[in-house]
C-alpha cells in the first residue's frame, strides 16, 4: 500500500501521507523526510525548513491528538492550520473557505480598480460639468 505521494512543481514539492493515525502520519512522514533530506545531500541542494510547513488534514471527529512532530535538517517543521499552495489557500478540512474569502476580495480590487481607470474616459468631460451641476441644483 502506497501510503506517500510526492509531487514537485518548479521549486515546490508537495507530499501527502495517508494512514489510519495520526501517530502513523507522523512516522511515515519522518521517515520520508530522511530519504529527501538524504537525496538533497547527494544531489548538493538543500531544502529550506523555515519556509517548509506541516498541515494536518482530517475530517475526523474523534478525539485525537492533532499536533504532529516533523523533522526536516533535525530542526521540527512548523505546523499550520492552513496554507497556501501553488495559489490555492488549503486548510485542515478542505473547506476552501478562506481561498474563497481570498479570490472575492481580489475580484473587487480588481473591478474596483477597472471601473477607476474606465471613468477617467467615460462619462460627461469634466469640463462641461459646472453648467450641470447648476442646473441639478436648481431642481433640488
Amino acid at each position: 500500500m502506497v501510503r506517500t505521494k510526492v509531487v514537485a512543481f518548479a521549486d515546490d514539492l508537495i507530499m501527502v501521507t495517508r494512514d489510519e493515525s495520526v501517530r502513523a502520519v507522523e512516522y511515515y512522514v519522518n521517515i520520508e523526510l530522511r530519504k529527501i533530506n538524504g537525496w538533497s545531500k547527494n544531489n548538493k541542494t538543500k531544502f529550506n525548513d523555515k519556509k517548509s510547513k506541516v498541515i494536518l488534514v482530517s475530517r475526523r471527529k474523534r478525539k485525537e491528538k492533532k499536533n504532529i512532530r516533523v523533522y526536516l535538517n533535525n530542526k521540527p517543521l512548523d505546523q499550520v492550520t492552513q496554507m497556501k499552495c501553488l495559489g490555492i489557500i488549503l486548510d485542515q478540512k478542505f473547506r476552501f473557505q478562506e481561498h474563497i474569502k481570498y479570490a472575492a476580495d481580489r475580484c473587487v480590487k480588481l473591478i474596483q480598480r477597472l471601473s477607476k481607470a474606465a471613468k477617467l474616459t467615460w462619462g460627461l468631460n469634466t469640463q462641461l460639468w459646472p453648467p450641470y451641476i447648476k442646473v441639478l441644483s436648481y431642481f433640488c
